[in-house]
């Protein structure tokens, strides 16, 4: 039985949308079902429904495998085919994103569309690439309705029995071709006069049962009337059901734009209480010798009230833990943190054993989890997006090695994060961690392409964020999850600026206020302001301290969050220079990426007349960065330069 209530969404076609139902069991009970909403990059959905499972079980609590169960339905030319079934195979050992098995069915109709098997793979079979994870694999004849039915109730068995992925290959056939409409003899004549002339599996199956003896031709007619009826009383409820008129566009509703502040600071002792957790290595327990000088190092930040980078994250978790939040950070050497500075698992030099800070702040706190995860964009952060859809009452965080790699996860992006909720009502709050920033290290470790995330925002969908400093990304962690709303977060965090003196923050910034998106500077005189510099990130502090030398009075002004855009916060911030008359975009990314379209298109139209607004970059490029550090270092100081009108 259907809710018809529980469809996710209108804005997608009809067989892409979601919906929760329950089936009766012969005992009487009833079964929970989830359909998924998935979009046509096919097999995208298969990670989503395993991160959704594994958020059922944490919920459920450990051992709970035997009730909640993931069932996926394949096509043979795409489980051959795309490789995030592959991950998602490869994902179903592995800690952290273990879901007790699935069952995997392979609806093998031997042709993808047009396209036949000899041009879609080259393995024997469609289901080959489950070998992976050795996977048995059963192929059974579709034609054969008992054979499916044991061959189901034997991977039932086995999953129930042995918590392990298992395989099954349903061969059969498409008699209309692709959606069965479409005229499949154009590219496979020889095998569709086969189908053509083959009697259908209802006739087949009744044939048998009444050589058998088990059915007789009056009870046969029966049944096929009454299955008849039963088409035709859903055909006509549905029919019914349709509305009258032809749908009209509704005009969206006017998007919320920036919400208010949500306080998120903490009091000082539960942040001591969390540091000296942090900072603290249990007896026994020896790291490496290099690491317990970091340690030891950061223990220090409160006495000196300059928490950095990585502590301001620590403190973000912490908090959250001790107010009940579920935090699960996932990623490529997310544990260690890419440039050594996160290290929420301690490694035993001699024996290896771990040991998770986070995890031991109190009674009553939440768990946390960091997961360095399979090499793997696509599946992983399909995963952690199902986690958050199914939980939302946890902090799920995915991080790129890199801000470049995104672009491995791009459909999960495009189909899901970005235009979920839009389609299918379904809400997420997953955080993407992006390191972004130029630091001459070459155009696969420089952008995140920030450009493409504000080409996807619209109503309200996402959010967009370039924290500066350590307290900024505190509160950002924080208002996530201390927000009535849940939207996913792209954040472009820093690498330079983790360990940078100018991006630390007092512990004051941290006991009180809120995350800002907008940051003004620090200028005496603000009458003597002829010219604004713009920008997000890690210039601002490069501007700064080209201006302070060359003692300019020219305020920087730094946008923390792109989307939604603060116009209205900048617009009061101009308001306090009243004889500037030009204001720079400075961005370090090449003229056609980076956020200046998004930020001249938001506010070119709405500016004062009195101020002009001109932008400073990098040139054009079909590359995001140059793989020369001098080079590099020749661009930085041109764009600053030419920001800082010089």
């Amino acid at each position: 039985v259907v809710d018809p209530t529980s469809v996710q969404g209108s804005g997608d076609v009809k067989y892409h949308l979601g919906m929760t139902g329950r089936f009766q069991t012969r005992s009487g009970e009833d079964l929970a079902v989830v359909l998924a909403s998935n979009p046509s990059h096919l097999e995208a959905v298969d990670p989503i429904v395993e991160g959704m499972t594994r958020a059922k079980h944490d919920l459920l609590g450990f051992g709970n495998h035997d009730k909640v169960l993931p069932v996926l339905l394949h096509g043979d030319a795409a489980f051959a085919g795309q490789g995030v079934v592959a991950e998602t195979l490869q994902l179903s050992e592995v800690n952290g994103y273990r879901t007790g098995g699935t069952i995997h069915i392979v609806v093998n109709n031997q042709i993808g569309f047009t396209t036949p098997p000899k041009a879609g793979r080259s393995t024997t079979y469609a289901t080959d690439v489950a070998k992976v994870i050795q996977a048995p694999v059963f192929h059974v004849n579709g034609d054969d309705p008992e054979a499916c039915v044991r061959v189901m109730h034997l991977a039932f068995a086995y999953r129930q029995a042995f918590y392990k992925d298992i395989v099954i290959d349903l061969v059969c056939y498409r008699r209309w071709g692709h959606n069965e409409g479409d005229e499949p003899a154009y590219t496979q004549p020889l095998m569709y006069s086969q189908i053509q002339e083959r009697r259908s599996v209802r006739k087949l199956y009744l044939e048998s049962l009444l050589n058998r003896g088990e059915l007789t031709v009056e009870e046969a007619e029966a049944s096929f009337a009454d299955f008849r009826a039963r088409l035709q009383g859903a055909f006509d409820q549905t029919k019914s059901s349709a509305p009258d008129e032809s749908p009209k566009a509704a005009r969206p509703p006017e998007p919320e734009g920036v919400l208010p502040h949500v306080e998120t600071g903490v009091e000082r002792d539960r942040l001591e209480q969390i540091h000296k957790v942090m900072t603290t290595i249990p007896e026994g327990f020896e790291p490496h010798p290099k690491l317990r000088k970091q340690v030891e190092k950061r223990a220090e930040m409160f006495d000196k009230d300059a928490i950095d980078w990585a502590g301001g994250e620590a403190l973000a978790f912490g908090s959250l833990l001790l107010e009940g939040v579920r935090v699960r950070l996932s990623g490529q050497d997310s544990r260690r943190g890419t440039f050594s500075q996160r290290h929420s698992v301690l490694v035993d030099y001699r024996n290896e054993e771990e040991y998770v800070p986070l995890n031991h702040l109190g009674e009553g706190q939440a768990s946390f989890r960091s997961l360095d995860s399979i090499l793997s964009e696509f599946a992983v952060m399909g995963f952690e997006y199902g986690y958050s859809i199914a939980n939302g009452d946890a902090l799920v965080c995915w991080e790129a090695q890199f801000g470049d790699f995104v672009n491995g996860a791009q459909v999960v992006v495009d189909q899901f994060v970005a235009a979920g909720e839009d389609k299918w009502h379904q809400e997420s709050g997953l955080v993407l961690l992006l390191p972004h920033g130029y630091e001459g290290q070459g155009p696969e470790h420089s952008s995140a392409r920030l450009e493409r995330f504000l080409t996807l925002c619209a109503e309200d969908n996402i959010q967009v964020a370039v924290p500066t400093n350590a307290a900024q990304y505190f509160h950002l962690l924080r208002r996530q999850m201390h927000r009535s709303v849940r939207k996913p977060l792209v954040v472009m965090t820093p690498k330079s600026l983790l360990r940078h003196p100018a991006a630390r923050s007092t512990v004051s910034q941290f006991t009180e206020g809120s995350f800002l998106e907008t940051i003004d500077d620090a200028i005496e005189n603000p009458q003597d302001v002829k010219r604004i510099v713009l920008c997000t990130g890690k210039v601002a502090y490069g501007l700064q301290a080209e201006r302070d030398e060359q003692k300019l009075p020219i305020p920087v002004v730094r946008v923390e969050q792109l989307y939604p855009f603060p116009l209205n916060q900048l617009l009061e911030i101009f308001e306090r220079y009243p004889n500037a008359t030009s204001l720079c975009w400075a961005q370090e990314e090449p003229e056609n990426m980076g956020a200046w379209g998004f930020v001249f298109h938001n506010l070119s139209t709405r500016l004062p007349d009195r101020l002009d607004l001109t932008y400073a970059a990098r040139v054009e490029s079909a590359s995001p960065a140059t793989g020369s550090a001098k080079i590099h270092e020749q661009e930085q100081q041109e764009l600053i330069h030419k920001a800082l009108g010089l």
